[in-house]
């Protein structure tokens, strides 16, 4: 009685074992075909709600292409006061930030040695013109007695020879007094061009040697910057073309065009410099940095704001809007970007500040574009405009 009791209860517990163990199989099977059922179902994306400045439009614009150009500001005439003879500087009439005019007398060197320089010369003169006349008697007095026969003709060669000769001298002493007379002159030193001191470099009481430094004077009123043009793009550049600037200190930018273009590139970098007139206005100053760009040229061409062009795959790409309002999708379409640049303002107007890139191959004109603002978007993402009759914000002047 007690082995059949043993063996009933050894088979209760294998029967136990073998239903927990058939359960446990038949969940784990319908666990795995609920995970299998979930992911071969299509999952809901929820739509991207745009609002108006999330989308812009291809469109026609006249697109101006620039090149970038910084430097610093310099006056177009400038003047360096030098001396012009030694000596001991006496007087300075003038400090910096100070305007003059020109011909206003700004350093004074000491005289006194080229005012005795001026008396030598003038003795010296004096006592050559004696000479002359001495010479001038005997040749008087020598025709006078060659005609009576008195004496021979080399005689009276001899005293034109003296008369040539006392001539001579004396036209050098008045050469002298004249080069003594310019060199007192030079002791003072006079404005060459209107302007304003920008450096005093010299004090009264110091000695200075000839070609000393003593002044800057720079014309404020006529500012310029001397940019360097790359090589690719010289040849687009001409006279008279336009140019926006930043000046450091200045909030507004500055409208400038190019005066001079030099006929010759640097070496090295092949550069081509051009020189950038500038408007007199408060606040300009020579050394000042400024930055900006001039415009090459313009075209009308179908473009989009830069920040709608996405070049996070191989190849560069749009985000166009393709549907109804309420029910469209993103579609990645490929594009063949061309120039870029900004679109060109019109007659009493600036021109934008967004930058533009030309469409060579790529949507019609018109085509609705997702903005650079909205960020990555997948291809096939559903979209929804949030006002689907307003017109998308596009910074652009088509003409």
């Amino acid at each position: 009685m007690n082995a059949w009791l043993r063996r009933g209860a050894v088979l209760a517990v294998v029967s136990a074992v073998a239903v927990g163990a058939a359960l446990w199989v038949k969940a784990r099977v319908d666990a795995r075909r609920a995970a299998a059922a979930v992911a071969a179902a299509p999952a809901v994306v929820p739509a991207l709600e745009l609002g108006e400045p999330d989308v812009v439009r291809v469109a026609r614009v006249e697109l101006a292409r620039s090149v970038d150009v910084a430097g610093g500001l310099r006056a177009v005439d400038t003047a360096l006061v030098k001396a012009r003879v030694a000596g001991e500087v006496v007087a300075v009439t003038v400090r910096e930030g100070e305007p003059v005019r020109k011909g206003q007398v700004l350093v004074r060197i000491d005289p006194t040695e080229y005012d005795w320089r001026v008396k030598q010369a003038e003795q010296t003169a004096d006592a050559a013109r004696a000479q002359l006349d001495i010479a001038r008697r005997t040749l008087d007095n020598n025709r006078a007695l060659v005609t009576q026969g008195f004496i021979s003709p080399t005689a009276l060669d001899t005293s034109l020879a003296n008369h040539a000769a006392a001539q001579a001298n004396l036209n050098a002493a008045l050469a002298a007094v004249e080069i003594a007379r310019k060199a007192r002159a030079d002791a003072t030193l006079v404005a060459p061009i209107d302007g304003v001191v920008s450096q005093r470099l010299v004090q009264p009481g110091e000695r200075v040697p000839v070609d000393a430094r003593l002044l800057e004077i720079v014309d404020p009123t006529r500012i310029e910057l001397e940019a360097a043009i790359p090589p690719a793009d010289a040849a687009s550049l001409r006279v008279g073309a336009p140019a926006r600037l930043h000046v450091d200190g200045i909030a507004e930018p500055v409208a400038a065009r190019v005066a001079r273009i030099n006929p010759a590139a640097q070496a090295g970098s092949r550069a081509v410099l051009a020189y950038l007139a500038l408007p007199a206005q408060p606040g300009l100053r020579p050394g000042l940095f400024a930055r900006g760009s001039v415009e090459l040229d313009r075209r009308e061409v179908p473009a989009v704001p830069a920040s709608a062009l996405r070049i996070d795959q191989a190849r560069p790409y749009v985000v166009v809007v393709e549907g109804p309002p309420d029910a469209a999708r993103a579609v990645h379409r490929t594009v063949t970007p061309g120039a870029h640049g900004r679109v060109a303002a019109r007659e009493g107007e600036a021109p934008g500040d967004d930058d533009w890139v030309e469409l060579v191959d790529g949507p019609a004109e018109g085509t609705l574009l997702l903005a650079g603002t909205v960020g990555l978007v997948r291809d096939g993402t559903p979209l929804k405009l949030a006002r689907p009759a307003a017109a998308p914000v596009a910074a652009t002047r088509q003409r």
